[in-house]
């Protein structure tokens, strides 16, 4: 699956840059629980689609974490992660990969992209700080 193509056709289906509004529009049920050090998790119960946000974290890290875990919703829907990592010797890396890379998709345009790599002439570390994310989740928006 092309994750750019899917996360422009959302964007322009529900007519909105808001990971949240993606979330109530495909009825994705979203709770806010104290997860400890666990940022959140999706999860698949009886067709009923979940997302699990740690409520202790700030709000631009419950952000990134609802659109990183509604990429496993729309790309890996029926994977279950936490089961495969205790229960199996499958590497989860590449879902997880797909998954960051589908929330800075969502979550950086090419707008605030262009704006500080050409006009501004920042680096990949100095763009990852103005933006707010790590310098690897860049790295991944930038391939």
């Amino acid at each position: 699956m092309d994750i750019r193509r899917e996360v422009a056709y959302l964007k322009r289906y529900y007519k909105t840059d808001d990971p949240f509004d993606v979330i109530a529009y495909k009825k994705i049920l979203l709770l806010y629980e104290d997860l400890g050090s666990i940022n959140g998790y999706y999860s698949l119960i009886l067709r009923q689609k979940q997302i699990h946000i740690n409520r202790n974290l700030s709000c631009s890290q419950q952000r990134f974490t609802a659109t990183h875990e509604l990429g496993h919703a729309i790309l890996h829907p029926k994977a279950n992660t936490p089961f495969l990592l205790a229960n199996t010797y499958q590497s989860v890396d590449r879902l997880e990969i797909e998954a960051n890379k589908f929330a800075v998709e969502f979550l950086i345009s090419d707008d605030d992209l262009w704006e500080c790599m050409r006009c501004r002439d920042f680096s990949i570390e100095q763009t990852a700080r103005y933006l707010g994310y790590h310098k690897k989740l860049i790295e991944l928006r930038l391939k």
